[in-house]
């Protein structure tokens, strides 16, 4: 029993792992290519009269990337809701795992419907390069000031106290069969949206494809969710993100009179 356990267990995370894998490889194609000028125009729409195909493309860029940074994040959760699945219905506790994903991954894909929208909007308002790197100060210094702000708010702090206690959230809200993980999928996204959506809108300070500042925030949610005093370091963090707002707004008051 023990063995078939763990087989479970190692199976859910080597998909789980094949899935951020690739993610990942597209995102580092994405980037590359980024740097390259005979591919950019492939990769990238321009900047007005986007078609239906550029919309799918630049949603499906975004939802792997959600999947690349969140889903290393939500790993604690997967793994808590499998075992609690296999005591509960030990017949199929993978594939009520995998609806628990589907629902998790549901919530970032509209989230991804809507970056795209905002995205699309900056282009055609030229708040953002069509590299999708903000060429306003006042709209960077802008999304790091809510960003900022946003880390002490009692929103942040729920959703943050959830994202950390998976069997806490397991035995609050768990519901039984197919049905039921993809909905406790769906709630688990929901907060982990709560969590991280400012913190996404982030990507468009230094760039949407700039694979270091992904990695960078990647590896901040993961200690958000991780580490010991998760409050502190929302706080320090939002503080950070304040003052370097704050510090872009004075600096384009002093540049420009």
């Amino acid at each position: 029993m023990q063995s078939s356990t763990f087989r479970g267990d190692r199976g859910t995370l080597v998909i789980l792992g094949f899935a951020a894998a690739l993610a990942w490889a597209y995102l580092g194609w994405m980037a590359w290519g980024m740097q390259h000028v005979d591919a950019q125009a492939i990769l990238m729409p321009g900047i007005s009269d986007w078609s239906v195909i550029d919309l799918i493309l630049v949603w499906a860029m975004w939802a792997l990337m959600m999947v690349a940074m969140m889903l290393p994040a939500a790993a604690p959760m997967l793994l808590g809701f499998r075992a609690m699945s296999r005591r509960v219905n030990p017949v199929r506790p993978t594939t009520h795992a995998l609806a628990f994903v589907v629902g998790y991954l549901i919530i970032w894909a509209g989230f991804s419907a809507a970056a795209t929208l905002l995205q699309w909007g900056m282009l055609q308002w030229r708040l953002i390069s069509p590299m999708m790197v903000s060429t306003s100060p006042w709209l960077a210094a802008g999304l790091l000031c809510m960003a900022g702000v946003y880390q002490f708010t009692r929103w942040k702090a729920a959703c943050l106290r959830v994202c950390r206690a998976p069997m806490a959230f397991l035995v609050k809200e768990w519901r039984a069969g197919m049905p039921g993980a993809l909905v406790m999928g769906l709630r688990h996204g929901a907060f982990c949206l709560g969590c991280c959506w400012a913190l996404m809108a982030l990507l468009f300070v230094l760039g949407v494809m700039n694979l270091w500042w992904i990695i960078a925030l990647t590896l901040f949610v993961l200690a958000e969710k991780a580490l010991p005093a998760a409050q502190w370091v929302a706080r320090i963090s939002g503080a950070g993100l304040l003052g370097w707002g704050l510090w872009l707004i004075g600096r384009v008051i002093l540049e420009y009179g």
